[in-house]
């Protein structure tokens, strides 16, 4: 896969480019029993859940991923106004969606 650009901006700086459409990457993860069970205690002492920020890295990482997978079908060069949103499905379920508008530089 080419390297699709991502970025958050609105504007490429120094690049016209027309827009193609609406791009998504999205996944959704979950915790095996073993680190689940570890987050539930870590929620009674406090403090970062290493599991879980690791499972959101992770999670997040294969959403952009897909989104550049998406751009590319759709002979994108660049994604711009790249964002995520997140959501619990359950309490071991996590989905991310990365989302954004695919551009052709002209």
């Amino acid at each position: 896969m080419a390297k699709i650009l991502v970025t958050t901006t609105e504007t490429v700086p120094g690049k016209d480019y027309e827009i193609i459409g609406e791009v998504f990457g999205l996944t959704t993860q979950s915790k095996n029993v073993v680190k689940n069970i570890g987050a539930g205690f870590k929620n009674i002492v406090g403090g970062e859940i290493k599991a879980y920020s690791e499972l959101l890295s992770e999670a997040r990482d294969i959403a952009i991923d897909r989104l550049r997978s998406n751009a590319e079908e759709m002979g994108a060069d660049a994604v711009v106004m790249m964002r995520f949103d997140s959501d619990s499905i359950r309490d071991d379920m996590e989905t991310v969606a990365a989302y954004g508008t695919a551009v052709k530089f002209k």
